[in-house]
């Protein structure tokens, strides 16, 4: 490689081609280089190196704690940079077509949370997908804004929720005119995408702030066979999970923008506020490689996944009792495109629900997937698998297929529940006056909590939400096949806290 700089730290090694700027990972070596001069530290964290903490080393290894340092000047600061992390966002600006780039280290969520607060004050609309993650809950609960849903479209023949329709989005568009923004799933945690350029297009024409929750699209930009990404798409604010997809550590996330609707200082605060004084240099290095290697190598990486994503599909839906769904739904209603990187696998021909389905892959073939459902499991198909890893699951299925195909149960599926009646806004009833009922009393009540089964972390009911019967039998339903209900006080689900 030809000027090539190599900063080392034991097994540690970092190259830097000076003739390609994307092959910079300034913060990493900045961590790298720091550690090298062996500073004496009477700073935090008190592990100092780990030597405080022996047990620690052995459990995390000795290059890594070396290198967990806390908030410095010579390492630059997240909450506002003006060196190293500065550099470093402004490549993943660059690599993602944005203007501005910022680190997030609490996740995702948090970035949601700083993206919506950024735009929207007390009172302000924002128009929003109904299968929105809880994080956009927890914005909405911060800001005061006020929610406008739209419906995503429900697939029954999959059971599962996709994008949304253009036109939906134009009809309330033309009845909320006045909104500050509208968000955007891009994709679903199914794979579904939405026309998000001509969706901000038309929002754009009433100055709305278009933001993208792009969770689970960290690697769009860097293949043409993949949906369009946010910043291409013209969308203004994205919040972008790089663990997810992207290949950097558990929790690392970032927030990406471009345009004039939305100051980047305005960003910053929120992302402040809503963030840590004692960032994690860990998780950030963690981004400024990942980036570095989606930049450089992203197409041949992605070339391979997707022949990966393909090849297990077909293999798949030869599989008695199974169908994985792939591109041959694009067309359906809300989805514009798919992503093909998300296995979706619907097991209701075989007479198993996909929280059976994740239980027995977990329990007997030692298989995690990211989610079951009610019809199907989820396997996420990223830049670490390669043919051994999806044969694994080929195989699996197959033995499944041969154990359960004898015993053919008709599945309870449990349809759409509708549309809800937003009676408050998720602020007012959040920090309304509430009280205990029975659950099964509670249709027609406002719901003063919400209720969630996570994965995938989507609302079945939220603060300011009326109760119906469906979303009771669907709670106890999720709960009976042993879904991870979260958010509500009591996980019996025998009482609910409701608008007095």
């Amino acid at each position: 490689m030809k000027n090539t700089a190599e900063y080392i730290n034991k097994n540690i090694i970092i190259y830097e081609d000076k003739e390609n700027i994307q092959n910079k990972t300034p913060l990493a070596n900045a961590m790298i280089d720091y550690r090298n001069k062996n500073c004496t530290p009477f700073d935090v964290p008190g592990h100092k190196y780990g030597r405080g903490v022996g047990e620690l080393v052995e459990f995390y290894g000795e290059r890594t704690v070396s290198i967990d340092f806390n908030s410095m000047k010579s390492l630059d600061i997240l909450s506002d940079p003006t060196s190293t992390i500065k550099e470093a966002e402004d490549l993943l600006a660059k690599a993602y077509h944005a203007d501005n780039g910022y680190f997030v280290v609490n996740g995702t969520s948090s970035a949601v949370k700083a993206m919506i607060m950024s735009v929207c004050k007390p009172g302000d609309k924002i128009i929003i997908p109904r299968n929105a993650h809880k994080s956009s809950l927890s914005a909405m609960i911060l800001s005061g804004a006020v929610p406008v849903y739209i419906q995503p479209e429900y697939d029954f023949e999959y059971g599962v929720f996709q994008g949304v329709e253009f036109e939906e989005v134009k009809r309330i568009i033309d009845k909320n005119k006045d909104a500050k923004a509208i968000l955007i799933i891009n994709p679903t945690y199914y794979g579904a995408v939405s026309d998000l350029k001509k969706i901000a297009d038309y929002a754009h024409k009433y100055n709305i702030a278009v933001l993208v929750d792009e969770a689970h699209g960290a690697h769009f930009n860097f293949h043409d066979e993949l949906p369009l990404s946010s910043m291409d798409a013209g969308a203004d604010i994205a919040a972008v999970s790089t663990h997810k997809t992207g290949g950097s550590l558990t929790q690392s996330s970032v927030v990406i923008s471009q345009g004039n609707i939305v100051n980047p200082k305005i960003i910053r605060k929120y992302l402040n506020l809503n963030g840590t004084t004692s960032s994690s240099y860990l998780l950030m290095a963690s981004i400024d490689i990942a980036r570095k290697n989606l930049a450089l190598n992203g197409k041949k990486i992605f070339d391979s996944v997707l022949h990966l994503s393909r090849y297990g599909r077909d293999e798949i839906n030869k599989i008695y009792g199974f169908k994985a769904f792939g591109t041959e739904i694009i067309g359906k209603p809300g989805v514009f495109n798919f992503d093909e990187t998300k296995l979706v696998v619907n097991s209701c021909n075989l007479g198993i629900t996909g929280f059976e389905l994740s239980d027995i892959l977990r329990d007997e073939y030692n298989i995690q997937v990211e989610l079951g459902d009610s019809y199907n499991i989820l396997a996420v198909v990223s830049l670490g698998d390669d043919f051994n890893s999806i044969n694994i699951l080929i195989e699996a299925l197959k033995d499944i297929s041969i154990k359960y195909r004898s015993s053919i149960k008709k599945v309870n599926h449990l349809k759409n529940i509708g549309e809800l009646e937003v009676a408050m806004t998720p602020r007012d009833a959040f920090y309304g006056d509430t009280e205990k009922i029975l659950f099964k009393d509670s249709i027609g009540r406002i719901s003063g909590e919400s209720i969630m089964a996570y994965p995938p972390g989507i609302p079945i009911v939220t603060p300011g939400e009326v109760i119906t019967k469906e979303v009771i039998e669907y709670t106890h339903y999720l709960r009976e096949n042993n879904a991870l209900i979260t958010d509500i006080e009591d996980k019996s689900l025998n009482t609910i806290k409701v608008i007095k």
